[in-house]
């Protein structure tokens, strides 16, 4: 079943085709859904709950990893996920066959059209199970799939394709890496880094930003996502070197639609009498320049 939820949003029912598991605790779901699929752009988001069971009764915000095409058409969607709570450890039990319902495709995006200056060498950085946006990003921004085709004129949306791509791609521990192999085989220069030293660098995803800022070819803008801790760390380094940066905002939500509230995120607002105030993340985001957060206020 499918019904309208705004301009591009819709809700659908998909079928659970397959449930693997990646990396410890983490997951590759991927449902039969093609309105949603032919739809959704890399760094959006869809809400995700079992049908027919109250317990839990939310739906979960899971980010696009990837759309799967059948004979060219967007067919399916890809969601990786780690089990944290109730909601992914229901997730984590489904085989196959179990019917899901959705709403989506949610939120903004990473800006596609960076500047010449901007786009020179693009750093991506993802801690934990926040590198999911970036694989179908990196394979739109490279030219190698297009997403969100428009259903009347066939046309995708234009992008800037940046001269170089960086990614580093941090976790506590070898076990928790996935999608490795999806990332290298976009033909991008990868960075791993391991709290523990068991694969990579040791030492957190941030130093791959302050040491790739040493370099003859530095970075001209960055892309972001994971905990908030990482975030604003990420946040603070760019600013302090100069680099454009981006974050997408991991925040637990509702309804996903802007109705309840309960995502919201501080913003710097010098209207504001104390100087900030809230946006949505479902709905302002889950995409903002990082420059725009109030940081202290997280």
């Amino acid at each position: 079943m499918i019904s309208q939820a705004g301009d591009v949003a819709i809700q659908e029912s998909g079928v659970v085709m397959e449930n693997v598991r990646i990396a410890r605790g983490t997951y590759r779901l991927r449902i039969d859904l093609p309105n949603i699929a032919a739809r959704i752009l890399p760094g959006q988001f869809v809400m995700v709950r079992i049908a027919g069971r109250t317990d839990p009764l939310l739906a979960r915000p899971f980010a696009l990893y990837d759309t799967v095409d059948e004979a060219g058409t967007p067919r399916a969607v890809d969601i990786v996920y780690l089990v944290m709570g109730r909601g992914t450890q229901a997730l984590s039990a489904l085989s196959g066959g179990e019917t899901l319902e959705l709403w989506g495709p949610l939120g903004n995006t990473f800006p596609p059209e960076l500047t010449e200056d901007q786009g020179r060498h693009l750093l991506i950085l993802a801690g934990g199970i926040g590198q999911t946006p970036f694989v179908a990003l990196i394979k739109e921004l490279l030219g190698l799939r297009r997403y969100g085709i428009h259903q009347e004129t066939g046309a995708g949306r234009v992008v800037n394709r940046p001269r170089k791509i960086t990614v580093g791609y941090g976790v506590r521990s070898a076990e928790f890496l996935a999608g490795v192999d999806d990332f290298r085989a976009t033909g991008i220069d990868l960075h791993i880094t391991t709290e523990d030293g068991s694969a990579g660098q040791r030492g957190f995803v941030t130093r791959v930003l302050d040491e790739a800022s040493t370099t003859s070819d530095p970075p001209t803008a960055v892309f972001a996502c994971g905990p908030e801790p990482m975030l604003g760390a990420v946040s603070t380094l760019a600013s302090e070197k100069g680099i454009p940066c981006w974050v997408s905002l991991e925040t637990k939500m509702a309804c996903g639609y802007g109705v309840c509230f309960s995502c919201v995120c501080p913003v710097n607002d010098v209207a504001s009498e104390q100087g900030w105030d809230f946006r949505r993340v479902c709905i302002e985001g889950p995409v903002f320049p990082a420059e725009t957060i109030s940081w202290p206020n997280m």
